[in-house]
């Protein structure tokens, strides 16, 4: 058994706190964003493919 020396984390001071607490927001808008994006990538893409179907038929 592996016993792993128990080290204190020191808490965060407000001015750190609120730098990662805007990091934090900025990566998930950024994700939020890149699905957005993508959503109406698949959209406009199956708009097409339903456009071309409907034309050959």
């Amino acid at each position: 058994m592996v016993i792993k020396e128990i080290t204190s984390v020191k808490p965060l001071t407000p001015q750190q706190s609120r730098i990662a607490a805007l990091k934090t927001q900025k990566d998930n808008i950024s994700k939020q964003l890149k699905t957005e994006r993508d959503r109406q990538k698949i959209t406009k893409a199956q708009q097409q493919l339903a456009k071309v179907y409907q034309s050959t038929n």
